[in-house]
């Protein structure tokens, strides 16, 4: 006799992590409108703004990963979380290719030169996963330094938390039809279609193989003091939301936000003369 968890489970063909692999199904939901979608965020963006107090007052160091398959939405949750706060504290880092000089280095030196300072908060827009991911399938990588990377990750991962940094790992997972979509989406519109590189398009056909890697990558550094979250990704307002959401969950924070205030009454100089309009040259009003 079976334990009756078969019956929630559904067998997915072609699905994130193989064609043969087994998931829990997320319910088809109905989308939000652009006007719920933001009643939704207002009060995830007043948490994080309280959050981003806390950080600052606290002098924490807090490291966010964000990782997942082309067009998955990561880059629209960083930018949704980094658009309410302060870039003094939060700033994203999205490094490209290695120079010739960083390939000589160790492998994860040029990432440490990005990590926060005390009261600072790192969102990585792809990371040192980017050996487990793209160098692999791609080939960018001999098979040695690949395996090292798998055994000396969740080593890195434990140092940094050992000395302090708050590490929080999101995976953003996506169905090979939406991001089919997503990919034509940004083909049709030239304000997106930047987004797609020769790179994206060559891994287009590498589907499994990305699967194949993703799952080893979990299965070396999903571990208990570095876990991975994983966020169902092909509705990207959802996403964002139950991201934000949980990103507020890691941090125990207290409200430090200021109070309102008055401003006191603007001071005018009578004594002051400023120069003429016509001496300042302005820029056309064409709209």
């Amino acid at each position: 006799m079976g334990n009756g968890k078969g019956k929630n489970k559904e067998k997915i063909k072609a699905a994130e992590n193989g064609p043969l692999y087994y998931d829990v199904v997320p319910e088809k939901k109905k989308g939000y409108s652009r006007k719920e979608f933001e009643k939704l965020l207002r009060p995830l963006e007043i948490e994080m703004v309280k959050l981003q107090e806390w950080v600052k007052a606290n002098k924490l160091r807090v490291v966010v990963i964000f990782e997942g398959r082309d067009a998955a939405g990561k880059g629209g949750v960083i930018k949704t979380i980094a658009g309410c706060l302060n870039p003094r504290i939060c700033r994203i880092v999205a490094l490209g290719v290695p120079t010739e000089k960083e390939k000589t280095q160790w492998y994860f030196q040029r990432y440490v030169s990005e990590l926060p300072s005390g009261g600072e908060i790192v969102l990585f827009d792809r990371s040192w996963y980017n050996r487990a991911g793209v160098e692999k399938v791609m080939g960018f990588c001999k098979d040695d330094e690949y395996e090292e990377f798998l055994r000396s990750c969740p080593e890195f991962e434990k140092m940094l938390i050992r000395s302090g940094i708050i590490l929080i790992k999101y995976w953003f997972s996506v169905s090979d039809k939406e991001q089919e979509n997503r990919f034509q989406e940004r083909i049709k519109d030239q304000t997106k279609r930047w987004k797609i590189s020769p790179m994206d398009v060559e891994s287009r056909d590498k589907w499994v193989e990305y699967s194949m890697a993703k799952d080893k990558m979990f299965s070396f550094t999903d571990t208990k003091q570095s876990p991975w979250f994983v966020v169902h990704a092909d509705d990207k307002k959802r996403a964002r939301l139950n991201c934000i959401n949980h990103l507020l969950t890691q941090i125990h924070y207290k409200d430090l936000t200021p109070k309102p205030f008055k401003l006191p009454p603007l001071k005018h100089d009578l004594a002051y003369v400023r120069p003429p309009v016509s001496d300042q040259t302005f820029v056309p009003e064409k709209y």
